[in-house]
């Protein structure tokens, strides 16, 4: 006689397809006969299952690979099921699997941690769909504020230029991005290899999920392992309670390894096993975990030359090399470097009512200069000429301070001057200040006009320059 769970999978209805994940979904479940037919189901409709009977084979399988998702009977032959939940809702959601008569204990369920709760008989079409919003929730709660509005993301992959060399990119970005390939992208600084990282993500079928970007550069060996794969409680000093890793947090989008040749070797033999195996462990932990993320790695340096020199792993080399892009340098991108620098005007443009445009000297000095600092540096450069420009539309070759010299005003013209070195925004700023206390007749009250800042902030430059002075 067929049972009412077998009923509604013959006549079920289409749903939608089931969301793409790396580990199990675990079913806890002592009645064998409705394990079967709930793992069957569930095959059939594209979920990867393992089944158990008691708690104690369920912890086993935990410890063999840690799942995605827990199914859980209320009632099992080995173990409280409410007690036990206490320590499953701790690893992953945890769905309840509840007689009809057992209401009460399914709300106490979802107090002590549980995600949702089903009754028996179990609908298929219902429990898919309870499944479903389970994995997603635990998505988001792993995302964090990894995930950006989608808009924000456009906006953050705008490429600007339409010089050869730089199409190129373009292309090499369609033909890469669509793939899930590891992608190697070389590069001076700041000429925009993440900018481009970003771009192969969002043009591939990951690209509705998270993006997160690791700077290789600036993480302590031990404090990288653990931000890259998470750690365990317990596992040192100070480890209170289980952290996911960004490789966790980012599950079924893109890790982002920016300046990759500066891992020491022991990480660069961690990081290989990742892309060997695709598995890894949380620090102090046992457990292999599935790493369904999709690798792109970034640097400055020559990776070769640092493999004969074995400081960089020739393996690991091989590994990120399948598919390398060369970003090329401001400098050889012809009037590229003109096209951005009008882009970050219209971007940082603050200045409320006035329209901010480059004249021609400005243009010209940013065709003749060489830009050793890329993208960055033209960026950073704008930015302090649109503040240095003032209330004037035009922002002037004398605004971008890239070394062309002028005469000193008068002293009812506007200020130019110019630096040896790219100055900073205080250094800017002070000696603005300094140049303006030069003419007898600007007051404190009118060089916080000048500057849009208060008094008193004005107040407080002048005493820090006093103490410097």
């Amino acid at each position: 006689m067929a049972t009412r769970y077998e009923a509604d999978t013959a006549r079920r209805t289409e749903l939608p397809v089931p969301p793409r994940i790396a580990k199990p979904i675990l079913l806890i479940e002592d009645d064998a006969t409705l394990n079967r037919l709930i793992i069957s189901q569930l095959s059939r409709a594209g979920y990867n299952l393992k089944g158990v009977l008691r708690a104690q084979d369920a912890k086993r399988a935990i410890e063999e690979e840690e799942p995605a998702l827990i199914l859980l009977d209320i009632r099992l032959p080995d173990r409280d099921g409410l007690d036990f939940l206490q320590e499953l809702q701790h690893i992953c959601p945890v769905i309840v699997l509840t007689a009809h008569g057992a209401i009460h204990q399914a709300v106490r369920a979802l107090k002590l941690g549980a995600h949702d709760y089903l009754t028996k008989p179990i609908r298929p079409e219902e429990l898919e769909l309870a499944i479903t919003r389970a994995l997603d929730h635990a998505q988001l709660k792993r995302s964090g504020d990894f995930l950006k509005d989608r808009l924000q993301s456009l906006v953050a992959t705008t490429m600007v230029g339409t010089s050869k060399v730089f199409d190129e990119v373009r292309r090499q970005i369609a033909l890469f991005g669509p793939t899930d390939a590891t992608v190697l992208i070389l590069g001076e600084s700041g000429a925009g290899k993440e900018l481009v990282a970003r771009s192969i993500h969002e043009s591939s079928a990951r690209a509705k999920d998270a993006y997160v970007a690791v700077d290789c550069s600036t993480l302590h060996e031990n404090l990288f392992e653990s931000e890259l794969f998470g750690h365990e409680r317990g596992a040192f000093t100070g480890a209170d309670r289980r952290k996911l890793g960004l490789v966790e947090v980012a599950e079924g989008g893109t890790v982002f390894l920016d300046e990759i040749g500066e891992l020491s070797l022991g990480l660069q033999a961690k990081l290989l096993r990742v892309l060997e195996l695709g598995t890894y462990r949380r620090v102090g932990g046992v457990t292999d975990l599935k790493a369904n993320v999709r690798f792109i790695a970034a640097t400055n340096r020559d990776l070769v030359a640092m493999g004969a020199q074995n400081r960089f792993r020739t393996d690991l080399y091989y590994r990120l090399s399948r598919f390398v892009m060369n970003v090329p340098a401001l400098r050889d991108r012809g009037d590229d470097a003109v096209q951005l620098a009008r882009h970050f005007v219209r971007t940082r443009n603050f200045h409320r009512g006035v329209d901010k445009v480059l004249d021609d000297s400005a243009v010209a000095a940013i065709r003749t200069y060489q830009w050793p600092g890329n993208v960055r540096e033209l960026r950073n450069v704008v930015e302090r000429a649109v503040l240095l420009s003032g209330e004037e539309s035009a922002i002037t070759a004398a605004d971008l301070g890239l070394g062309i010299k002028a005469e000193p005003p008068a002293p009812d013209e506007g200020i130019r001057f110019t630096f040896k070195h790219l100055p900073t925004m205080d250094e800017l700023q002070a000696q603005y200040i300094e140049m303006l206390l030069e003419r007898r007749h600007f007051s404190r009250a009118k060089i916080a006009e000048a500057l849009g800042i208060s008094e008193r902030s004005v107040y407080r430059i002048l005493q820090t320059l006093k103490t410097r002075g």
